[in-house]
């Protein structure tokens, strides 16, 4: 949003008051600077917002370069090897590939269950999907008696 010029200043914190933000965060148009300039009651500012003169400008969020400020050296804590962003994303797929592993646990067969529990943690399957798909290719699963 940019900065934006300083009109009517009583007028913006009336605004602000009014609208329950800051006057940093208040909107006003520039076109309707005189008009606003002229408010110089709670009720005057009430109609302005009414008309659409003054608004809430919206939440401002941190800027790409503060948040990297933010990331420096001095500002992180836990050690180096804390911060892996790959292996959040491969927990994310081989915990419920290992929680449907554990669910087919009595169904397979005697010796499945190990062999897929290594061919997951070694990331041979991509879903859970993939694995029932393996598991029925294979006819890992026990037959009934």
């Amino acid at each position: 949003m940019g900065k934006q010029s300083r009109i009517a200043n009583p007028q913006r914190r009336l605004a602000g008051s009014i609208l329950k933000t800051g006057e940093s965060n208040v909107w006003m148009d520039p076109a309707a600077a005189a008009k606003i300039g002229r408010a110089i009651t709670r009720a005057d500012v009430r109609r302005l917002i009414k008309e659409g003169s003054i608004r809430n400008g919206g939440e401002r969020k941190p800027t790409p370069q503060r948040n990297a400020r933010r990331q420096g050296i001095g500002s992180r804590k836990g050690a180096k090897g804390a911060r892996n962003p790959a292996k959040e994303s491969w927990l994310r797929i081989v915990r419920p590939q290992r929680a449907l592993l554990s669910e087919l646990k009595p169904k397979l067969q005697a010796k499945a269950y190990r062999k897929l529990y290594g061919l997951v943690k070694g990331g041979a399957f991509r879903s859970r999907a993939h694995i029932t798909a393996y598991i029925t290719d294979n006819k890992l699963i026990k037959e009934k008696k």
